[in-house]
């Protein structure tokens, strides 16, 4: 009975970790699902689609650079607390603060690029769809992402 007890507290001191753990990661799928609701409004199925494939897709991949936004925020507040800690304690009172503000305000640039970038290719392919299909399609089949993608990047 007393190993049975033992066992049971130490697998219970184990699965606390495991589940803190994953705690972040549900929190940056929520916040991707939001941001890719938004841009499925925002743009309409069908270049959503273009742009993404489907929801999931944009979830997954959403939630994978809003972790790297937390890991490259991390870097930053790190680096700020380093280089004068009373005015960060000042603006951020803590690290966890820094990080979180930090990388939401990176994934609501993002965003923004995002659907900046949607909105000027739907302008252009409104204007000419056939010139549109020819500087974006290169032999590649969707255009639309491949137009968001250079926006994006140029922007």
């Amino acid at each position: 009975m007393g190993r049975l007890v033992i066992l049971m507290a130490v697998l219970g001191v184990l699965a606390a970790p495991a589940a803190l753990a994953d705690k972040p990661a549900a929190k940056h799928d929520q916040n991707a699902a939001q941001e890719c609701r938004a841009q499925l409004k925002s743009m309409g199925a069908k270049d959503f689609r273009s742009l993404w494939g489907n929801l999931g897709q944009c979830v997954a991949l959403t939630a994978q650079q809003n972790q790297e936004n937390v890991e490259s925020a991390e870097e930053q507040c790190r680096a700020a607390r380093a280089k004068d800690a009373a005015a960060f304690k000042d603006k951020y009172h803590n690290f966890g603060r820094c990080v979180s503000q930090t990388a939401k305000a990176m994934a609501q640039e993002q965003q923004q690029k995002t659907l900046n970038a949607a909105q000027a290719c739907k302008a252009e392919r409104a204007k000419d769809a056939d010139q549109f299909r020819t500087t974006y399609g290169k032999g590649k089949r969707n255009a639309f992402a491949n137009c968001v993608a250079a926006k994006k990047k140029s922007g």
